[in-house]
């Protein structure tokens, strides 16, 4: 048996940033390039939108359905965006896990509180930083995909999520982002090898020196 064959249980890793501050760009390219990491599926009472498949961008469900499953405790964690309800089905999440597979979720700070308290263990939760405000402005405005006032209530949410970086396992400052791109990649590495999560070195080792 070598190491990489070792029985690993998975873990939860979370990305969290104000709007243009790279989160989505980073989540993208770590999904192209690891097989072993698949997207969380959050479950959404609000109506599937056309070009939308059930089960792949999201479960939807029926409002009563999905205050059912939190009241069972069968979400990691939930919440309200604009009179719909969103939240993270557990099970799929643990089968994931189980089989050593890790899964990626693309969160604010509320949501991360959230999943931390129902699975402290499983999670690693990394916050990207902008350079500047200055800078997360300019990248808003490059988008353009948004008005003048919209931008400025994304800004004014920027400094709300930002003031809950220390909340989060890892912090990394978004300047060059094929750096920030390496430095989860690190992270997510360094994670994997974590010794309680290598469930089967325990074997392996007595193996080792039984043999």
């Amino acid at each position: 048996m070598t190491e990489n064959s070792m029985i690993r249980r998975g873990l939860m890793l979370v990305l969290s940033s104000p709007s243009g501050a790279g989160k989505s760009t980073i989540s993208r390219h770590l999904l192209d390039s690891d097989r072993n990491l698949q997207l969380s599926v959050s479950a959404t009472t609000r109506a599937k939108r056309g070009s939308e498949i059930d089960g792949v961008h999201y479960h939807f469900v029926p409002e009563r359905q999905f205050h059912a499953m939190r009241e069972r405790g069968d979400l990691l964690e939930w919440a309200e965006v604009h009179s719909n309800f969103y939240g993270t089905p557990r099970d799929p999440v643990e089968e994931a896990l189980s089989k050593g597979r890790d899964v990626l979720f693309d969160i604010d700070w509320q949501g991360t509180l959230q999943l931390k308290k129902a699975a402290r263990k499983d999670v690693v939760s990394v916050f990207i930083l902008p350079p500047s405000m200055e800078e997360l402005k300019q990248r808003l405005v490059r988008r353009a995909e948004d008005k003048q006032d919209v931008i400025e209530a994304r800004l004014q949410n920027a400094r709300v999520e930002i003031g809950h970086w220390d909340e989060y396992d890892y912090v990394i400052v978004n300047d060059d982002l094929e750096k920030a791109f390496a430095a989860v990649r690190s992270i997510v590495e360094a994670e994997r090898h974590k010794r309680e999560r290598v469930i089967g070195a325990r074997g392996f080792v007595e193996g080792m020196l039984n043999s």
